[in-house]
């Protein structure tokens, strides 16, 4: 599933921004999201938890989070600040799990703050599609919250890194 999302990336930017059809846009958008919360249940309740799962479902949806706000700073220049932060955040991430990964012999898994991120992200994004006229202040109290939890989240994932690669070397 989570390569079935990554192949809606293209389509996405291209309903957005050279079709400037945002109700296929949406639908397309929320068939990525859907997918993503459907195959993070059937991996739990089928005990279908992998190391590849736990690193590549969040690649996926993080490119359609870069790809969605690289859409939406065209209508919305401030989207520019969270797709900076989401960019340098994942590759801090990155580089964070593989030494984990190296130096631990697992990956962090997604905790409660990721998640809670990831919904902000979505729905910050999805009003923004949706609400063509949106005023500015509602947009900008949006994407500056998400772009406090971006940060908050950041900030608790490495200290979780941190955090494990210090334990594995006690």
């Amino acid at each position: 599933m989570s390569f079935g999302r990554l192949c809606l990336i293209p389509i996405i930017v291209w309903l957005y921004c050279f079709e400037k059809n945002y109700l296929w846009t949406t639908v397309i958008f929320i068939i990525s999201g859907l997918s993503d919360i459907v195959d993070g249940f059937i991996a739990r309740k089928f005990d279908m938890i992998s190391d590849f799962g736990k690193a590549f479902d969040p690649v996926a949806d993080k490119l359609t989070q870069i790809a969605m706000l690289f859409c939406l700073v065209t209508r919305f220049p401030l989207m520019l600040i969270p797709l900076i932060i989401l960019i340098i955040k994942e590759s801090l991430a990155a580089i964070m799990n593989m030494i984990t990964l190296e130096k631990a012999g697992f990956v962090v898994a997604a905790k409660w703050h990721g998640k809670l991120n990831t919904v902000l992200i979505y729905s910050m994004m999805f009003v923004h599609i949706v609400w063509f006229n949106i005023p500015e202040i509602v947009s900008d109290v949006l994407i500056g919250i998400c772009i406090a939890m971006m940060v908050i989240s950041s900030f608790l994932y490495t200290k979780s890194d941190v955090k494990a690669i210090k334990k594995e070397k006690e």
